[in-house]
């Protein structure tokens, strides 16, 4: 899973959870907005606050959002508005349970959300998207990991010509519900950074697409954005 959220202590570990079950259990009957991703697509709903007891909080949650909680073993939760901290909370979970829509959630802290900067929505790549990158006398092949209409992340097996700020054309091999390609979008790219020591290496890129090759990248992103949420409602837990 992709790290979109860094933890912060105000004080010590325990304190700030005490400080915050205090907060809660003032605050109860409340709704709060909790945040988790699936396939790095955000699931957000609001939840209603129960119950805290024996430095637990019980809330009444959307069922999309139980089950990614169950399988994130954690959920965010936005600052509440009635909050005299701006800091964002995390909590893990003790119980889940998708069917009842009750979570209980325990060990808390605050945090600084990342993801909340995305300009675009991205989406994990369930089948493997081909790229190729011209550059002057050599192609370099790899596969998209993610992708956004800003972006994407790339894996290739060498670095060799991989030079973070450098401009690239490429094509990106879209392919349709079966998998295979049918579709060949070019577009002109900025390496924007190469992580890793040895293959394979991820590489992040920002595009520069003209109207048409979005509106294609785009459309694919939404089939994927369904395809996600559909496997999201047909997990049973």
């Amino acid at each position: 899973m992709f790290q979109y959220y860094d933890k912060t202590i105000r004080g010590t570990e325990k304190e700030d959870a005490l400080v915050i079950l205090q907060f809660l259990k003032g605050m109860i009957g409340q709704k709060f907005s909790f945040l988790n991703y699936f396939r790095e697509v955000p699931v957000s709903y609001d939840a209603v606050l129960l119950n805290v007891e024996n430095e637990m909080a019980e809330f009444s949650v959307h069922e999309y959002q139980a089950k990614v909680i169950n399988l994130e073993k954690m959920t965010l939760i936005h600052s509440h508005p009635r909050s005299t901290f701006t800091e964002d909370m995390i909590g893990e979970a003790f119980y889940v349970s998708s069917a009842k829509k009750r979570v209980i959630l325990c060990n808390f802290g605050y945090t600084r959300i990342r993801s909340v900067t995305r300009k675009f929505v991205r989406v994990l790549l369930e089948c493997p998207v081909e790229v190729e990158m011209i550059f002057e006398g050599d192609i370099l092949k790899g596969n998209v990991k993610d992708i956004s209409l800003g972006g994407a992340a790339l894996h290739t097996m060498s670095a060799d010509l991989l030079t973070p700020g450098l401009d690239v054309n490429m094509f990106l091999k879209l392919p349709d519900a079966s998998g295979k390609p049918i579709l060949e979008v070019g577009i002109t790219a900025t390496i924007i950074n190469v992580i890793g020591t040895s293959a394979p290496f991820t590489c992040l890129i920002e595009f520069h697409t003209e109207k048409h090759s979005q509106q294609q990248i785009a459309y694919y992103i939404n089939q994927r954005q369904v395809e996600i949420i559909k496997e999201l409602k047909d997990i049973f837990l």
